[in-house]
This record gives structure tokens, C-alpha cells and sequence, in this order.
């Protein structure tokens, strides 16, 4: 039920920053960000495969443990894609609303990271040292 929850408050947040602004960011600067943003989380996908790939923080039973591109340097690419892409559509087009939104996504894709880990480390022996090589978000910083 928590997975769930988390993943419904993630796309309710996705949704609300896509319909109160443009999909597209503003100025050279945002759109770069927006493109880093799009571009991770391509790498992602294409590192991990669809196969592989779960929408909740559940391990997939007969899953495996990616720590190849983009998972080599932190453990979830696809969250940092979202909060990068997010930040430069919420910069583009300022509000309290829209930045109060993109906190809300914030918190709870670290509420999200936090359960999975607990579930990949209880479900993959190799988790722990992979965790100790990584970082969890952005590389070199948390």
C-alpha cells in the first residue's frame, strides 16, 4: 500500500506541474537543464530495460540489480531526470504553487528512494556495498 501511495502523490505532483505550465522550459539555461533532465533519465531506461523497470519502489522478483551507465555513479537516475527536468519547467514559469508542488515531489521521491533501498537491500546481498560505492542522487554530494 505505501509503494502505491508514494507513487500516487509522484505522478499527482508530475501532473500538476505539467498542467500548470509549459512542457517546454524557457531561455537557454532552463532548457539545458530540461534537456540533462531528459537526457538521464533516457540513459537510465536504456540501462536498466523495460523488463527490468518498475514504477513502484518493489523489487521485482525476478528483477536484477543494475550498476552499469548511469547506476555506476548514483542509485537513482531516473529520480534525479524528474526533479531536474521538473526544476526547469517550475523556473520557467515561477510560482509559490508550482514550487510548492515540485517540494512535495521532492520529499516524497526522498521518502520513496529511502523505502526502495530498504527493500533492495534486504532483497539483493550486494546492496549494502553497492550503496557504499554510490551516491544516492547527485553524484559526489548526497
Amino acid at each position: 500500500m505505501k509503494s502505491y501511495i508514494l507513487v500516487l502523490v509522484q505522478f499527482g505532483a508530475l501532473a500538476l506541474i505539467a498542467l500548470t505550465g509549459p512542457w517546454l522550459a524557457k531561455g537557454f539555461l532552463l532548457q539545458l537543464l530540461e534537456g540533462i533532465g531528459l537526457g538521464v533519465g533516457l540513459w537510465a531506461l536504456m540501462t536498466i530495460q523495460i523488463g527490468n523497470f518498475n514504477v513502484t519502489p518493489d523489487v521485482k522478483p525476478n528483477g536484477q540489480l543494475v550498476q552499469t551507465g548511469p547506476y555506476q555513479f548514483i542509485r537513482h537516475p531516473m529520480y534525479l531526470a524528474l526533479l531536474l527536468v521538473t526544476l526547469a519547467l517550475v523556473c520557467s514559469q515561477f510560482s509559490l504553487l508550482r514550487l510548492g508542488i515540485w517540494i512535495v515531489l521532492l520529499v516524497d521521491l526522498i521518502v520513496k528512494m529511502a523505502f526502495e533501498e530498504q527493500l533492495l537491500a534486504a532483497h539483493y546481498t550486494t546492496y549494502t556495498h553497492y550503496q557504499r560505492r554510490t551516491y544516492r542522487l547527485i553524484p559526489f554530494i548526497y
